[in-house]
């Protein structure tokens, strides 16, 4: 018999409902434990979350025990049976491999700087669409898989929002120009406009099919998604579910079913709807970046002046500076969750709490009328920093996914095509002085190369930069360096 095997012989029960696990006093259930058990320490019924049963502070402690818990066999740990991508295999996948994963024990295992939620060094980094080889490679060469950085999640409940209206003000344009056009018998064309950032054009015509060679730097649907340097993961929760099974071989009920074993583990229903609800909650109540208050005269000075500078050469362009949010609540599940992710419809209630409350930081600043002002310095577009000299940033060979995102491909009148390599999300900022390495490979260590390969989109910005005296220079990096998550 193997380790596994005799390790999965000890009483495991996976618990609907709110039944607790409790490994730090070893009992399960009504049973005293000892020696092997779970990581797990309490699984969450999503019932009982919709009907009240469970607080906020109850599930943002839940939701952190999950994302740092360092899971096991007993968990369910490993996918010997499914690739990272959810389809089946036969089951022979590795207990743990670098590149096609699984590859860590807990999630915080990656996102920890400074803290639980936070980016990853470089050592960190994950072979994006490796998972989905089978069988499976131990190959870091690009022409398998796209190499990144991990990237922090602190603030991300205002960043999911933001880009959740941004998303319903595109859609609604293209819906209304699809009604003017099916009236009117011709093409109709309009701008996409968002919270002063523009996605280009989408022209509809009368019969309903869409032309979206206008549109720029977001899916040919329209949603705006803004997890995933690629700009290609809607929601925590849709983040969430694929992270689980991809990096842990961790399966939700909700993506994989209930009651079955879709890899083959021998452990079933790994983690319950109410679990993933629970870990979502927790990322997007993480704590914003904020400015750090040096007690230096002559820092504080230069901070503001690099401040200036950062505006007067162009980076707010891409970068920017402030976005407002015209709800200041957090709703969970999201209405864009893609199919295999729970949606509003599918509950009895959404679950909600007040970003002001939980980010605790003047980048996420009420303003009056439930409108709240998030300086997080990004405007979630996607942009490519390549020209015919600067080539850093295109160094991907595989594209992640289609533009046309969840539309029907017959509604558009070319064939879908992939996501760009060379672009990427313009990066959020707030928290640039203690998320280093940059670039999305992590492979820059100071913030000065990292403007030195902006090519392409961002050219005019960069070649002025560096056409600053070296003491303008250093004030517009001692502005970026006090944009921090607190420690």
């Amino acid at each position: 018999m193997s380790r596994v095997s005799a390790l999965r012989r000890i009483s495991f029960v996976v618990f609907s409902g709110a039944t607790a696990i409790l490994a730090s006093n070893a009992i399960i259930g009504a049973e005293t434990v000892i020696g092997e058990r779970p990581a797990i320490g309490h699984h969450y019924d999503q019932q009982a979350i919709e009907n009240g049963h469970y607080g906020l502070a109850d599930l943002i402690h839940g939701g952190q025990a999950l994302f740092d818990a360092r899971f096991n066999v007993l968990d369910g740990q490993g996918r010997p049976g499914t690739t990272g991508g959810g389809a089946p295999r036969e089951p022979d996948q590795p207990a743990f491999i670098r590149t096609s994963a699984p590859e860590s024990n807990s999630c915080s295992g990656c996102h920890i700087q400074p803290s639980s939620g936070g980016a990853g060094d470089f050592v960190a980094n994950v072979f994006v669409l490796a998972q989905t080889l089978d069988p499976v490679t131990e190959s870091v060469n690009g022409a398998f898989s796209d190499e990144r950085n991990t990237l922090g999640m602190f603030g991300a409940g205002a960043i999911e929002m933001l880009a959740r209206e941004m998303s319903a003000d595109l859609i609604a344009i293209r819906e209304a120009a699809r009604v003017t056009a099916a009236e009117e018998n011709h093409a109709v064309t309009a701008p996409l406009e968002t919270k002063g950032v523009s996605f280009g054009k989408v022209t509809v015509l009368p019969d309903g099919r869409i032309d979206p060679s206008e549109i720029e730097g977001v899916d040919w649907d329209l949603i705006v998604k803004p997890f995933h340097q690629k700009g290609a993961v809607v929601s925590l929760r849709e983040f969430t579910n694929n992270a689980m099974n991809h990096h842990h071989g961790m399966q939700s009920v909700e993506r994989f079913g209930e009651g079955i074993d879709p890899d083959q583990d021998g452990v079933v229903n790994e983690l319950t709807t109410g679990d993933i609800t629970a870990v979502t909650l927790f990322q997007a109540a993480l704590p914003a970046p904020q400015p750090a208050k040096p007690r230096n005269a002559v820092v504080t000075k230069a901070i503001n002046s690099g401040e200036t500078v950062f505006s007067d050469i162009g980076c707010g362009r891409c970068h920017l500076p402030e976005l407002i949010l015209n709800n200041r609540e957090f709703s969970e599940p999201n209405p864009f969750n893609p199919p295999g992710n729970l949606r509003p419809e599918n509950t009895t209630s959404t679950f909600e709490f007040d970003l002001v409350q939980t980010s605790k930081s003047p980048f996420v600043r009420p303003i009056g009328h439930g409108q709240v002002a998030i300086r997080a310095f990004t405007d979630l577009k996607r942009h490519d920093l390549n020209d015919a000299e600067l080539q850093h940033f295109a160094n991907e060979q595989l594209p992640q996914g289609k533009l046309n995102g969840f539309a029907d491909p017959a509604d558009f009148t070319l064939s879908p095509e992939p996501r760009p390599t060379r672009a990427f999300l313009s990066r959020k900022l707030w928290d640039v002085g203690n998320s280093d390495p940059y670039g999305h490979r992590g492979d820059l260590t100071t913030l000065t190369e990292a403007i030195w390969f902006h090519g392409g989109e961002a050219r005019i910005e960069r070649d002025a930069f560096f056409a600053l005296p070296k003491n303008r220079q250093d004030e517009v990096i001692e502005f970026l360096k006090s944009l921090v998550v607190a420690d």
